[in-house]
């Protein structure tokens, strides 16, 4: 691939690590984005009564017994990454699932993750720790016996960065990503930023959501984000809400000028990106805006030096909602404007299969939207289902916001 001036003032993904609903890595994630598998399961009662659901919510018409439950979420290879089997199970499963893929980022690139030499950033951001609440705080045996602080190491965010540093020995800045569902991607838009003032020489971005008890169903609230019946059906005229997920995911990323001269594989070049947040000027605070998404898109299309109408392929956030959809559309037409005589832009979000994920843009082909059926009106004109061929001149973007054991502590 030939890359121009303004590229190699990008950034480079040279290496990539996920965990999944039924994938358990990135090559079986898109794997089952190609063949339209489906990710969220249902949950039988016998699995929700030993995870602790109580009978009154199973016979609850309210309660959607689908989730994304990640296999051997409770396992960990402790002596590996130089953990006693104590200190693992203080240790909250998306701290543990964050260093595992930071290592498996760092070597998916040809790197040795326990031999790094030169200064390596992380960037990352964990949910709140259920984990803490449902099986440490509540469990006499660990509480009585541990030390406050070990506990608080373990499940704080704050500590999930720095301790992956610490074990990785990673030299470079260690910063803990806070905005809710946005916070993989800002992680990323801070890794470039890091890496283009050369605080280090390549970074890691990514996050990790998993939930305690794992593998249960939720409640469906009218009017509120999720799903009625457990589908996800971003942009389409049934869509009706979201799915909760799990799973976590990393990204290595490096100079563009760097990875072309050390012969780093380059599985994706970021040329540009924006942060920006909506204000009040919108129906209420959990509510998205069309200004402000319309606002950063034009930003990061400046930042990138990429006309609107180059870019074949939008990966889209997708909620599913009455509310958020619609929203985002709109914001899309603000921003790229609408061309006579311009190529068609293929829109997509995977997230009808799995909640939140990291594309692999080498790929030749665009997944399938497995719950997207009928395209809602708004979006008829520029929803359409193909095969996705890359051609060098033209961009594509996200929109979004060893050996194991079985070491978690039971659920109180």
């Amino acid at each position: 691939m030939t890359y121009t001036n303004d590229d190699l003032n990008s950034i480079a993904v040279i290496g990539l690590a996920g965990r999944f609903p039924q994938a358990g890595n990135v090559n079986e994630f898109w794997k089952n984005l190609t063949l339209g598998v489906e990710s969220i399961r249902a949950t039988d009662d016998a699995q929700l009564r030993r995870n602790g659901v109580p009978e009154a919510m199973l016979s609850d018409p309210a309660f959607v017994k689908r989730t994304g439950k990640l296999d051997g979420v409770e396992e960990f290879d402790a002596t590996f990454f130089g953990m006693t089997p104590a200190e693992a199970e203080l240790t909250d499963p998306q701290h543990r699932l964050l260093l595992e893929c930071a290592y498996e980022a760092i070597e998916s690139a040809g790197y040795d993750p326990f031999g790094l030499t030169t200064p390596v950033g992380l960037f990352a951001s964990v949910g709140i720790s259920e984990y803490l609440l449902a099986a440490v705080a509540w469990n006499p045996e660990i509480m009585g016996t541990k030390d406050a602080f070990r506990v608080l190491i373990g499940n704080d965010k704050s500590y999930a960065c720095t301790r992956i540093s610490h074990k990785l020995n990673l030299t470079g800045p260690s910063v803990a990503i806070d905005t809710a569902c946005s916070s993989a991607l800002v992680a990323i838009s801070e890794a470039c930023k890091a890496l283009l003032l050369n605080e280090c020489d390549m970074a890691l971005a990514g996050a990790a959501r998993v939930t305690v008890p794992h593998g249960c169903g939720y409640r469906y609230q009218p009017g509120g984000v999720s799903s009625p019946d457990g589908y996800c059906r971003p942009f389409d005229a049934a869509a009706a809400g979201t799915v909760p997920g799990n799973g976590g995911g990393m990204v290595l990323l490096k100079r563009l000028v760097d990875a072309l001269r050390d012969g780093d594989v380059i599985r994706a070049v970021i040329r540009g990106g924006a942060v920006n947040n909506d204000g009040g000027r919108k129906i209420g605070f959990t509510a998205p805006g069309v200004g402000g998404q319309a606002r950063v898109l034009s930003q990061a299309l400046l930042a990138a030096n990429v006309a609107p109408d180059t870019v074949e392929y939008l990966e889209l956030h997708g909620t599913g909602t009455h509310l958020g959809d619609p929203i985002e559309f709109q914001a899309l037409k603000e921003a790229y404007g609408a061309s006579p005589g311009a190529p068609a832009c293929t829109l997509g979000s995977v997230i009808s299969t799995l909640p939140r994920e990291w594309r692999d843009l080498s790929r030749p082909c665009s997944p399938s939207n497995r719950a997207s059926s009928r395209p809602a009106s708004t979006t008829r004109s520029r929803i359409r289902k193909s095969t996705w061929k890359h051609r060098d001149s033209k961009s594509t973007r996200a929109c979004s916001y060893g050996r194991r054991e079985k070491i978690d502590a039971e659920p109180a």
